[in-house]
């Protein structure tokens, strides 16, 4: 990698953010497809003990190392890492990634356009099969799931930029100057909807957010956790599904949405046994119950304010009709 993609100073607007555990097989890749892209490149590492970490000091230079002590999860992660950025924009990679390209400047060009827009999700195709979809935009709705659009369908099917819910934080690019008015990731999430959570505030907040396919990014997929369905994911999906309900939802919307979050805890349960990780998924929702109950919860509610109330309007519509976009997409 080039030195000039940290040192550069003429035309660098982004900061490339990505979290490393034990990311040997796929770090080298990534920061090598970044070696063109205009912008400046932080790696923190969460910890790792497979040598990753002197991987990329040693022959990736150009790109500053924030080493933690200790796997603090990837929203700690993330966060000292935007911390440490100076740029307009952050953009955020997965280690297990590499890029097409253009990437960076293809983000930046969507964000520019509207200064209403906080995030853009890359289209971000199946390593292994790029003919397929990993994830274009994320979604999510009354029943309280979130999901990727496209997700293992053909990749030619997405190539319109669109409004999502949420980028996803695989492959995004934030608005430096939004985080300050949103926060940055909820590290009571430890990893996982810690995406959703934060698009979720920035549409409270009136702001939007993009699916931008011009940015194209190739994901491994589960480079961390192993495999698609673990127990560990599982528990700790199961926890901020709740958390995300709670921390986002005025206590009005909560009693609306009810009976769909019901339906959609006992179907999520049910798939989760046919996995064998139904003790897992239940784990994690009396843990999700406790963090909401918790002081360290209740702080990072978002209140509610009528001055949103416009917002909440439009979010709810877009629960209910991302029913159907579940179904559909």
């Amino acid at each position: 990698m080039s030195e000039e993609i940290a040192g550069r100073d003429g035309g660098i607007r982004s900061t490339i953010v990505i979290p490393n555990f034990n990311g040997i097989n796929y770090i080298g890749n990534c920061l090598a497809s970044l070696a063109d892209e205009p912008a400046r490149v932080i790696v923190v590492d969460n910890g790792s003990t497979d040598g990753s970490r002197q991987l990329v000091q040693e022959k990736f230079p150009g790109a500053q190392m924030i080493a933690l002590e200790k796997n603090s999860g990837f929203c700690t992660a993330v966060n000292r890492g935007m911390e440490a950025s100076d740029t307009a924009y952050v953009i955020l990679l997965n280690n297990d990634t590499t890029v097409r390209p253009g990437f960076v400047r293809a983000l930046e060009a969507a964000l520019e356009k509207d200064a209403r827009v906080f995030s853009g999700a890359a289209k971000m195709v199946n390593m292994r099969r790029p003919e397929l979809i990993d994830d274009a935009g994320d979604y999510y709705c009354a029943l309280g799931w979130a999901f990727a659009a496209g997700k293992d369908k053909p990749a030619q099917r997405y190539n319109r930029q669109r409004e999502i819910f949420s980028a996803c934080g695989g492959a995004c690019i934030y608005r430096r100057s939004i985080l300050g008015e949103t926060g940055m990731l909820d590290e009571n999430h430890f990893a996982y909807l810690e995406d959703v959570d934060l698009g979720y505030r920035a549409k409270l907040f009136g702001y939007r957010n993009l699916y931008v396919p011009e940015a194209v990014v190739y994901h491994a997929g589960s480079a961390s956790t192993g495999s698609r369905y673990n127990a560990f994911k599982a528990e700790l999906t199961a926890a901020n599904s709740v958390y995300v309900v709670y921390k986002n939802m005025p206590p009005a919307q909560i009693l609306i949405n009810l009976p769909f979050l019901l339906a959609g805890f006992v179907l999520k349960l049910l798939f989760y046994c046919r996995k064998g990780l139904g003790g897992s998924w239940w784990k994690g929702t009396r843990k999700g119950i406790r963090l909401c109950c918790s002081l360290q919860g209740k702080k990072r509610r978002v209140p509610f304010s009528r001055k949103r109330l416009a917002a909440y309007l439009v979010i709810q519509w877009e629960l209910w009709r991302n029913i159907w976009y579940k179904i559909r997409l």
